[in-house]
């Protein structure tokens, strides 16, 4: 990917990978650039989304990001809170979390998942408006969909290890296999 094509992606919106009621609809911050590039969610090389995707049980191998399509068959899909692509997620502000909350409930209360889940804590915490939030299930719910906040898998967030990652991504696996 070169450089010109990278600068061309910002602000390009990439499309969701959603059906009606899924199992769980994960919610990534905003496209990175390379998201925005390829159109496949989780892009980016340094993203760990789709290893610990399928090291926490929610995938029976690793999908590339290419082969997003195939989550559907699993009742798994994507969105994001932000739509618009941008180099870092620090480059949206507070208003566009909120907004991209606001979006983001009415597109869940139409599909009506099982699970929201937000995958970094701090994009959850601005778009809802709950700055005390912390990994794990959450007290809200949207319509009757349950929500979960999840670790960033961005390679930025050195704070979990893919593992790490994995073992709290199948703790959202076991809930949403206990509602069968």
């Amino acid at each position: 990917m070169s450089p010109e094509e990278l600068l061309a992606a910002r602000d390009r919106v990439v499309p969701d990978v959603v059906a009606d009621g899924l199992r769980v609809l994960f919610c990534g911050i905003n496209p990175s650039l390379t998201t925005a590039v390829t159109g496949h969610h989780f892009a980016h090389p340094g993203n760990r989304f789709w290893p610990v995707l399928h090291l926490s049980g929610f995938t029976p191998r690793r999908l590339k990001p290419s082969e997003q399509g195939l989550l559907l068959d699993s009742g798994l899909g994507i969105t994001n809170v932000v739509a618009r692509a941008t180099a870092r997620a620090d480059e949206l502000d507070a208003e566009e979390f909120r907004e991209g909350g606001r979006v983001l409930a009415a597109k869940v209360e139409l599909l009506r998942p099982r699970w929201l889940a937000v995958v970094g804590v701090t994009a959850y915490r601005a778009a809802f408006a709950e700055r005390g939030a912390q990994i794990g299930a959450q007290d809200r719910t949207i319509g009757g969909t349950r929500v979960w906040a999840l670790p960033n898998p961005s390679g930025l967030n050195a704070h979990w290890t893919v593992r790490t990652m994995a073992e709290e991504y199948g703790r959202l696996r076991a809930a949403a296999e206990n509602e069968r």
